[in-house]
């Protein structure tokens, strides 16, 4: 029930964004970005998306194989592709990598550990995605950083407590570690698999290079829609705005992705001095990019989906199909005719033998009950 709730609330939260935007600054944006895209964007946007998509699918393939789960690349791209199509289609934004999770766990046997691993190959990504973001934030010009020179004594408090609520937080998993419950023993197997998954020596250095090169590859598709939305502004100004963007489509109030990034990304040009309306249509054209370079996840579900009807109409006819058992036929139901007589004819001259006379001879029931007196000491 909880869980349902908090489905609709992530839905009705990008529908209220993005009827807000509308109300705000009409529908022209929208339309502006649509109109904007052309044929050569539009290839130009997939071939970066198949770039930042085998980034991605390999630090899967890295973090999973340090966790011990087999993984390929090529079915890890597959997979990856119909996770973003997923994402891209459906409300929410994580049902893709639900599905591919739950897919890879039910292959190797152990969907705990695969999600484990889908979590911490998001979580790399995310990292990443902080540190560069902060960083850049925090030493380019841009609406953020004039609104922490405004509210410098605000943010210091907020960083401080950040900072103590981050000590507090190693100091009670660190406790955790060492009790015998069930909890500290997932804390235990969570900690060992970050160990072995991100920061090994075999795999920190892929993950991070895949992670970098996938942020660039945002960051390049933002570029792209900004021009083609009008945008003139330089790289040096554009990169605050678009990193905004990038971290606010990680909050889950999205439909497919679309509501926070739109309304960050209007914010932030209006706020640069930009055009809001301008803002808004780069945001538009981007998530039209996004949407086109997750198409060949559409492909592997029909692929997938003809290869699971195929192999299931070939089953059933390999599988012959067996006559109806016969029933079993009561014994008492079987007519039993007596057994007939067979008269033996023996000669008048022929002695029969005084053991077989007696046994031929009939004996009466005063005879028998006097024998089995007799045989019971009566």
């Amino acid at each position: 029930m909880t869980r349902s709730i908090w489905v609709w609330l992530r839905i009705l939260g990008g529908a209220g964004i993005l009827g807000f935007l509308l109300w705000r600054l009409g529908t022209g944006a929208f339309l502006d970005g649509l109109r904007v895209i052309d044929g050569p964007l539009l290839a130009l946007a997939f071939g970066i998306g198949v770039v930042t998509t085998v980034f991605s699918a390999w630090r899967w393939c890295l973090v999973a194989r340090g966790l011990g789960l087999r993984l390929s690349l090529g079915g890890a791209i597959a997979d990856y592709y119909k996770a973003l199509f997923l994402n891209a289609a459906l409300p929410g934004g994580v049902l893709g990598d639900v599905d591919r999770a739950v897919t890879h766990g039910r292959d190797e046997g152990d969907v705990a550990k695969s999600v484990r691993a889908v979590v911490l190959e998001r979580t790399a990504g995310q990292l990443v995605l902080i540190g560069v973001g902060v960083t850049v934030l925090l030493t380019v010009p841009s609406p953020v950083l004039t609104a922490l020179s405004r509210h410098g004594a605000t943010v210091a408090v907020v960083v401080a407590a950040l900072a103590a609520a981050a000590v507090i937080l190693l100091l009670a998993v660190r406790k955790l570690r060492q009790g015998g419950s069930r909890v500290a023993s997932a804390v235990r197997t969570g900690a060992a698999e970050i160990r072995t998954g991100l920061l090994s020596r075999r795999n920190w250095p892929g993950v991070t290079l895949a992670s970098t090169v996938v942020l660039v590859g945002h960051l390049a598709t933002f570029v792209v829609a900004a021009r083609a939305a009008g945008s003139t502004a330089s790289l040096l100004r554009l990169a605050p705005l678009m990193l905004l963007a990038l971290l606010a489509m990680s909050l889950p109030l999205n439909i497919g992705g679309w509501g926070p990034r739109e309304a960050v990304t209007a914010w932030a040009f209006g706020a640069a001095g930009l055009s809001a309306t301008q803002g808004l249509t780069t945001a538009v054209v981007y998530g039209v990019f996004a949407f086109v370079a997750a198409l060949p996840g559409a492909a592997v579900l029909l692929v997938r989906a003809t290869a699971g009807l195929r192999t299931s109409l070939a089953l059933r006819r390999a599988v012959p199909v067996s006559p109806a058992p016969a029933l079993p036929v009561p014994v008492s139901a079987i007519p039993v005719s007596p057994a007939p007589v067979v008269p033996v004819l023996v000669p008048a001259s022929a002695t029969v033998p005084v053991s077989v006379a007696r046994l031929a001879a009939p004996i009466a029931p005063e005879m028998l009950l006097g024998r089995e007196l007799a045989r019971t000491g009566a």
